[in-house]
């Protein structure tokens, strides 16, 4: 997983992030790290946030929820953490630091708040189809650099591998040494694999491709597999050549995923979940007394006025909105009617 887990003395966020890690689920872990009265979380509070929005744990009431879910989103987007700080000061004098947000804190209690967000997203997958010293290489070496690792070690292999269970951050190495390489290939082709690389001589790449056309596979498709694959390190082992693979494979993960090309997968395989589907952001709204952004879905505290809807952080809020709502947007620098 990526990200660090430091869960001590937390239950039932362990429990929580073991069930998610087990689903192969992408999480984001809030910390409180620092803090000034007064606010109600206390420095070391967690809480853990899902792709789906819902927070576990504690890092604060009704101001900090809605800013860390919308931040902890943000980062399974971006796969990046960030420092989030809560500040009663004018955040828009504060220069911009790569890593932090600034937020105002615009609660009534005044205090300040910061809070680390870290996602925690599943380790990509090797898939290596065969069973020689390379794919065995292979899986000595691909935990190292932060992958999970699985083989199929035969064509009977094959049949108990759904394909959809390969999402689009996985890759996938065929070095069967020529004893199913068009079935392994015709498998990796149904999935959404970003990586699928042949490693056999130029001849025997050349016969394995023309079987693969002859069953009906398009150009578009064909052309996913990578022929010669690897950096060229000047490899001469079975460990140096994975090693050559290895390195490629990293620097694939490093960068910008591929855009998706027509044709490229097989027509009847379903597309199966994935790890980089954009999550929508919270609609939010601006609070017209405080300025706090309130998540507009399940909002506890609202008022309608002019035939439109406004929302709170808090009752108190709402009640001082409810008194002289007009001069409430007024003095908010809100549209009035």
């Amino acid at each position: 997983m990526q990200g660090t887990l430091s869960l001590m003395g937390s239950p039932q966020l362990i429990s929580v992030a073991q069930a998610l890690q087990a689903k192969g689920e992408l999480f984001a872990l809030a910390t409180v790290v620092a803090r000034r009265s007064p606010v109600s979380s206390q420095v070391g509070d967690k809480a853990i946030i899902t792709a789906d929005g819902t927070l576990t744990g504690w890092i604060g009431g009704s101001c900090s929820q809605p800013v860390v879910k919308r931040e902890a989103l943000a980062a399974l987007r971006e796969g990046q953490p960030r420092l989030v700080r809560m500040r009663t000061d004018e955040v828009g004098e504060i220069a911009p630091l790569a890593g932090i947000t600034h937020v105002a804190m615009t609660c009534p209690s005044g205090g300040e708040v910061e809070i680390f967000i870290e996602p925690v997203l599943p380790r990509p997958l090797l898939l290596a189809f065969g069973e020689t010293p390379l794919v065995r290489a292979l899986a000595q070496m691909a935990p190292v650099v932060g992958l999970d690792f699985l083989s199929v070690d035969d064509v009977s292999g094959l049949t108990g591998l759904e394909p959809g269970a390969i999402r689009s951050d996985s890759f996938a190495v065929v070095a069967t040494a020529g004893h199913f390489d068009e079935e392994a290939l015709t498998l990796a082709l149904r999935t959404e694999a970003r990586y699928i690389a042949l490693v056999a001589s130029a001849r025997r790449t050349a016969a394995v491709l023309e079987v693969l056309q002859a069953t009906g596979l398009q150009d578009t498709a064909l052309a996913r597999i990578r022929r010669q694959p690897g950096l060229d390190l000047g490899a001469r082992s079975q460990e140096e050549i994975a090693l050559e693979l290895l390195a490629e494979i990293v620097r694939e993960r490093r960068g910008p995923a591929p855009a998706a090309q027509p044709g490229a997968l097989v027509d009847t395989m379903p597309a199966p979940d994935d790890l980089s589907l954009p999550m929508a952001a919270p609609l939010l709204a601006r609070d017209p007394i405080c300025g706090m952004e309130v998540e507009v879905a399940g909002a506890r505290h609202t008022y309608e006025h002019d035939g439109q809807t406004y929302y709170f952080c808090c009752p108190h809020c709402r009640t001082r909105f409810a008194k002289d709502p007009v001069a409430a947007l007024e003095a908010g620098g809100m549209p009035v009617g």
